[in-house]
């Protein structure tokens, strides 16, 4: 089982690179603009059941309903609410003495509660650039799910079983039972969905960068080995939320120049004045509209020393930046939408030596080479760009942060309006049949969900 580590606590391990790379010299260009992030349109659909074939309902017992129950009256506690899995009806359903109505009725009403556990309520509408894969779906299907439970008699511990496991989800859940004030209880709640919009493993190795927070961790084996600052988007820019997988680090990069950045001054500098555009490591071919520039290797390169390796729609990667005076702010959303990490020879190194089974002098004869180097993970691993804007304090309770893009607000306006449905859960292939010589084309029957 993977081992997770609250991100309020603190490494105490170290890199150990050579004493002249730690001590290189912080540059402190002004103006630096790196690649800029291409805005995607927020997903708004939200997963809907589909018609299939009849599926025989799971029979329930009044014990199991009755457990069901139990979990709605007291799923406040999750950060979720009661209302929304109404528990009037499934109590009526288990005094009716009608077992085919207590059937459809609980199945339901596990389902909607378990995809909402596994998944998060926030319809994706109020999920603002929100484009992590959640690949919970495939590791914890509901119907298998639901059947164990029924089984073993294990409602209750099946449906808690749904949330996330990371501790920092329990250190928000303990003070939302502490919380006094509305708004405080629903800045918690927000932050335990977004818990639950992101895998419930984030894996044995990964990077994780909290926006709000302005802070990049390196974990490893469920231990922060490294914590770094961090620069993000600004608001005309914001920084997305994403999980990439991270395949190399790059020493030395050139910079290839969106053409947004082109159109912003680089294009009339090399069109007036191409001998200072070629002193700041300017290349180019075409002209006009078909101008490309790439920004060679070097100490003014606007990624610095150093790129982590990404692939990702919308531009996004951690990388260096010569402009090192933006880490000493308390608030550091300056970026064009890409994450600057601070201490880069640092971070490039630890990813070098760990990840990609290099040796601290192979690292430190890249870096000193000036080359353009690629050192590739052996195995890719996951970065989390995440967006929480309450954490822990490190200190048994809990911090707010600024909500720098404003995306709070529609989560807790979605709190008022129904949850996202039932996800969809794709029934079993039926069996073929033998056609006779007459066929009947035989109709959907009324009312038959997909989710069963």
């Amino acid at each position: 089982m993977v081992k997770n580590v609250s991100f309020s606590a603190r490494p105490a391990a170290t890199l150990l690179l050579p004493l002249s790379l730690l001590a290189a010299p912080a540059l402190a260009q002004t103006g630096v603009k790196e690649d800029s992030v291409v805005l995607q349109p927020d997903k708004v659909a939200d997963d809907a059941p589909v018609i299939a074939a009849q599926i025989a309902l799971p029979t329930w017992s009044e014990e199991n309903a009755t457990a069901l129950l139990s979990v709605i009256e007291k799923i406040g506690a999750e950060g979720l609410f009661a209302k929304d899995y109404k528990p009037d009806t499934l109590a009526a359903a288990i005094l009716a003495n009608d077992q085919a109505r207590l059937d459809k009725v609980a199945t339901d009403t596990f389902l909607l509660l378990a995809t909402h556990l596994r998944d998060g309520r926030t319809p994706n509408a109020a999920r603002k650039q929100w484009f992590m894969v959640d690949s919970d779906a495939d590791s914890e299907p509901l119907l298998a799910l639901l059947g164990t439970a029924l089984n073993a008699g294990s409602i209750r511990e099946t449906l808690l079983g749904l949330n996330p496991v990371h501790p920092d989800f329990a250190a928000l859940k303990a003070s939302l039972a502490k919380a006094k004030a509305g708004a405080d209880a629903n800045a918690i709640r927000v932050n335990m969905e977004r818990w639950r919009w992101m895998p419930r493993s984030l894996g044995d190795r990964y990077v994780v960068s909290n926006v709000p927070e302005y802070l990049t961790r390196v974990v490893h084996g469920g231990t922060i080995i490294a914590t770094h600052k961090a620069v993000v988007g600004k608001n005309s820019t914001p920084t997305p939320q994403l999980n990439p997988m991270a395949t190399g680090i790059i020493v030395n990069p050139t910079w290839t120049l969106p053409r947004s950045i082109i159109n912003e001054g680089i294009g009339a500098t090399i069109a007036r004045n191409p001998a200072s555009a070629r002193a700041q490591g300017y290349t180019w071919t075409g002209s006009g509209k078909t101008l490309s520039v790439v920004q060679k290797a070097g100490p003014n390169n606007a990624l610095g020393v150093m790129k982590m390796e990404m692939l990702n729609e919308h531009a996004i990667y951690l990388h260096d930046t010569p402009s090192k005076g933006a880490f000493g702010a308390a608030a550091r959303a300056f970026s064009h939408g890409c994450i600057r990490t601070e201490r880069a020879l640092h971070f490039s190194g630890l990813m070098a030596v760990m990840f990609a089974g290099k040796s601290p002098e192979e690292f430190g004869e890249a870096i000193a080479s000036g080359a353009t180097t690629r050192f590739g993970f052996d195995n890719p691993f996951p970065v989390y760009v995440a967006y929480w804007t309450v954490v822990p304090d490190g200190k048994g309770g809990i911090k707010k942060l600024a909500d720098l893009y404003g995306r709070d607000a529609p989560v807790v306006a979605s709190f008022a309006q129904p949850g996202r449905p039932t996800a969809t859960i794709i029934a079993p292939t039926a069996p073929p049949v033998v056609p006779t010589i007459e066929t009947t084309a035989r109709a959907t029957t009324p009312g038959t969900s997909g989710v069963y």
